[in-house]
């Protein structure tokens, strides 16, 4: 891997949903870079494309981020090159923009009043209108995502110089954000005002840290405070925390993303006011009851659908047994950049145990189904193990429906369950018998289901269709090249 140094003057598998990104920040704490390294490592599971942070000695803002893993891209002596007590970091997955080094974040900008970071994760759905007007303006972008829209926003004249320059340009933007903006001196967090994307507040020693998941607060031992409310920003600098509101929470209500508590989050993170882990092992449960089986062992795929197969074991009585045991060294292969290496990846991932199948009645757990190919060649091995029986159990309901908030999902004609009955699905697959959780048994796991958005299972979007179309371009655009493999450090001097 290819590194340099610079300067500049003043100035996946299939048949898984892919996810989003991660982001981490810290306002006054020792040795920010570190912190961030073990916060954004918390959060891999969130994004395996590329890693960045950018770090702030008061004076200088230090950057580092390039393509791979956070332990790819930050090696040696990288703390050496990012020193300071303020920073930001980003692990990526693209749901828009092409997957290359371009596009790693956080970006960085030079305005009139100095030094700007900004790393997001989520999906602007009117990105592509804003980026045409701004083009036409005159404005040059140097990637291909929506984030970049913030920083384009944040040196418009028509927002510069005003006293709610942040709020006033958060405020138009539509679809799904959480953000962290880096100045010299200072830290910013928002969130969407339908709170779609997680984003979670805490104290470290003197200082704040912000993250997507609690769990990276418990990796680096800061104490959570709260969430970042929909529609919020906040401010973390030397007079402490200020909170302040860019935009009230629509009248349609919040729109949660239930995703989030289904497979993204890891299990031991709160997310939403609620434990990964107990709302998991609660679907397992419903699950158990909705459709039950007179099976031999409960096995899960791993990992995501670890925990709800050990509620239904709980709830049943059946046996839960690991049937499959994943090489987690081929990582997640959702985030492969190739359907066909996705695919070649996740024949290698799992490998089943014959003794655990042998002559039994499986129930087969998993979190869900998207296109139903792979939980196919799942069944397959598992009779080919000897299973005499092998049931079907889904920890959501059938996805049925596009997600254009961050998840990227599929059209609807490739989605499996997409005008699909669940004995036809039952059928495609060659399971026994198939059954999904209810989207009633769903809501009644979830704190304030009326929060949530169930978009993918309903088709009842929370911020409304009228910038689909252009969102989902904006998706398709760009060549990926996961062989550009650089990164790079560097210092923005104020």
């Amino acid at each position: 891997m290819n590194v340099s140094c610079g300067k500049r003057a003043e100035a996946l598998e299939p048949e898984r949903p892919r996810e989003h990104c991660g982001v981490v920040a810290v306002y006054g704490v020792e040795d920010a870079a570190m912190t961030l390294y073990n916060g954004l490592f918390a959060l891999q599971h969130r994004g395996q494309e590329g890693a960045g942070m950018v770090v702030s000695d008061g004076k200088n803002m230090h950057f580092c981020k390039g393509m791979g893993l956070v332990s790819e891209v930050f090696t040696g002596d990288f703390t050496e090159h990012l020193p300071g007590r303020t920073g930001i970091g980003h692990v990526r997955y693209s749901t828009t923009g092409a997957s290359r080094s371009v596009n790693v974040q956080p970006f960085l900008g030079e305005c009139r009043d100095g030094m700007w970071a900004i790393a997001h994760n989520g999906n602007l759905v009117n990105a592509g209108e804003l980026r045409d007007r701004y083009q036409k303006q005159g404005s040059i972008f140097q990637t291909t995502t929506d984030s970049e829209i913030l920083l384009h926003q944040l040196a418009d004249p028509a927002f510069f110089g005003q006293k709610d320059r942040i709020r006033n340009a958060l405020a138009e933007l539509c679809g799904s954000f959480a953000f962290v903006i880096a100045r010299p001196n200072c830290v910013y967090a928002a969130r969407d005002p339908w709170g779609i994307r997680p984003l979670s507040l805490g104290r470290l020693g003197k200082g704040y840290m912000v993250a997507s998941e609690t769990c990276a607060m418990q990796q680096v031992g800061a104490e959570y405070i709260r969430d970042v409310n929909p529609g919020e920003l906040v401010k973390l600098d030397g007079n402490g925390m200020k909170s302040l509101r860019f935009a009230d929470v629509p009248a349609g209500g919040y729109g949660q993303c239930v995703f989030e508590h289904i497979y993204f989050a890891r299990p031991n993170s709160h997310v939403f006011g609620q434990s990964v882990y107990t709302v998991r092992t609660a679907i397992g449960r419903r699950l158990a009851q909705e459709h039950p089986s007179g099976a031999d062992v409960v096995v899960p795929i791993p990992d995501s659908g670890v925990l709800a197969a050990l509620g239904y074991s709980h709830e049943s009585g059946v046996p839960f047994e690991m049937g499959f045991i994943r090489n987690h060294y081929i990582g997640r292969t959702f985030i492969m950049p190739t359907q066909r290496s996705r695919r070649n990846s996740a024949d290698l991932k799992l490998a089943v145990v014959p003794e655990v199948v042998d002559g039994k009645r499986v129930v087969l757990v998993d979190d869900s189904i998207i296109r139903g190919t792979t939980i196919q060649k799942r069944i397959d091995v598992l009779r080919r193990a000897g299973a005499k029986e092998v049931h079907v159990r889904i920890a959501c309901p059938p996805t049925r429906h596009p997600c254009y908030f961050g998840i990227d999902f599929p059209e609807a004609s490739e989605l499996v369950a997409a005008g699909r009955s669940e004995d036809q699905v039952r059928r495609l697959c060659g399971a026994d018998s198939v059954g999904y959780l209810s989207l009633e048994g769903l809501r009644s796991v979830l704190k304030n289901p009326e929060h949530f958005c169930f978009g993918c299972f309903d088709g009842h979007y929370v911020c409304g269709t009228e910038h689909v179309v252009c969102r989902h371009a904006l998706e398709r655009n760009g060549p990926e090249n996961l062989e550009d493999r650089h990164h790079r450090y560097g210092v923005l001097m104020q």
